[in-house]
């Protein structure tokens, strides 16, 4: 469940600290998340899928986020349900940790270059999760991780519905590894949600017309 603690912000004032984690156990998984959207970009991340470890290390750390996540699962089988599960509860921790959603920005955009590819990522945080990502772009496979795109669109995918995200993420360029075709995209995912989540000192309410965000 979410959790909140007291910060002195700069003007003296008591403000809540964004911060949240969840276990999750089924039958193939078990998955702890902690998040402090507020935090240093530190982690401590053991997923068991060391490629997926390295990109949300990039992701946390560009976006000042504090991440923790330990995850058991059916690696003997495939990557499938822990990789899944790990995306669900991440978006369910992320969007507990925004809490009534007050004073933040709730769109958020970045562009991030890596050697021939270019990634760009959009979101907005509009309690009404959805996810598109480059179809015409050929993600290489991973023979090591054996990782490719229908596991990356499949994390991300369970945290944009689980969070209520609208995540857009275009990639455009060549590559022969998948490394460098990701690096960039969780890059980007970490600065435009960074920007998302940060509070505008101007805005008081919820960031919508409606006064309220699902």
């Amino acid at each position: 469940m979410a959790t909140q603690k007291q910060l002195k912000s700069e003007g003296g004032n008591e403000v809540a600290k964004r911060v949240a984690e969840k276990t999750r156990k089924s039958k193939e998984t078990e998955i702890k998340v902690r998040l402090n959207l507020d935090g240093e970009g530190k982690t401590k991340v053991g997923t068991k899928i060391g490629l997926l470890d390295h990109m949300l290390e990039l992701f946390a750390f560009h976006g000042l986020f504090d991440l923790e996540i330990e995850a058991k699962g059916d690696l003997q089988v495939d990557l499938h349900h822990t990789n899944e599960d790990i995306g669900i509860v991440l978006g369910q921790v992320f969007k507990q940790a925004l809490g009534d959603k007050k004073g933040i920005k709730r769109f958020g955009y970045a562009s991030v270059p890596m050697e021939g590819v270019l990634a760009k990522v959009t979101v907005d945080i509009s309690g009404r999760g959805h996810f598109t990502s480059g179809e015409d772009v050929q993600f290489p496979h991973d023979e090591k991780e054996k990782y490719s795109k229908i596991y990356f669109d499949h994390f991300w995918e369970s945290f944009a519905k689980q969070s209520g995200i609208n995540l857009i993420i275009e990639i455009s360029g060549l590559t022969a590894d998948l490394h460098t075709l990701l690096e960039p995209i969780f890059k980007a995912l970490g600065l435009a949600l960074r920007q998302a989540v940060e509070i505008d000192p101007r805005r008081k309410d919820v960031p919508s017309t409606k006064g309220i965000i699902d």
